[in-house]
């Protein structure tokens, strides 16, 4: 896998898009797809905004990135804020994603590793997955966003 300075600037990146989220009131998770060194796509959460289950970051960069690559992600790393739930991990699989690297661990809905992990042998296409980077970070952004709303 990429050298961790590397894995942190991209999960920076991600956490800027979290924090755009959490100024739009939504669950702050942020996520960015990158192809050989390049970004291809960078999202935020829009479940809220756009009354719709399925706009998880991870969603709309995945989405995109097949939209402008013209098919699978092999060749990708999607990087995200927040452990994916079981939604984002089954587009991971099935958009034939390289490599997935998140920050916080999601022990109550994670699927790449905490709660289950759809990523890893489940189906014909496992991803190469990374968790735990800046985990600190993004952890305290999503504690203060939910204890804003209490």
């Amino acid at each position: 896998m990429k050298n961790r300075a590397e894995m942190e600037s991209y999960i920076r990146l991600a956490l800027e898009e979290a924090k755009l989220a959490s100024d739009a009131g939504e669950v702050p998770v942020g996520a960015v797809l990158v192809r050989y060194g390049e970004v291809i796509a960078t999202a935020q959460n829009r479940v809220e905004r756009d009354h719709d289950a399925t706009r998880h970051a991870e969603m709309i960069c995945l989405s995109e990135s097949m939209a402008k690559l013209g098919g699978r992600l092999t060749d990708c790393t999607l990087y995200v804020t927040l452990e994916p739930c079981s939604m984002c991990a089954g587009a991971c699989v099935n958009a034939k994603l390289g490599k997935l690297v998140y920050g916080a661990f999601d022990e109550v809905a994670g699927c790449c590793g905490s709660k289950m992990d759809l990523t890893d042998k489940c189906f014909l296409h496992s991803v190469e997955t990374w968790g735990g980077i800046l985990e600190e970070e993004c952890k305290t952004l999503l504690s203060r966003f939910f204890q804003a709303l209490r």
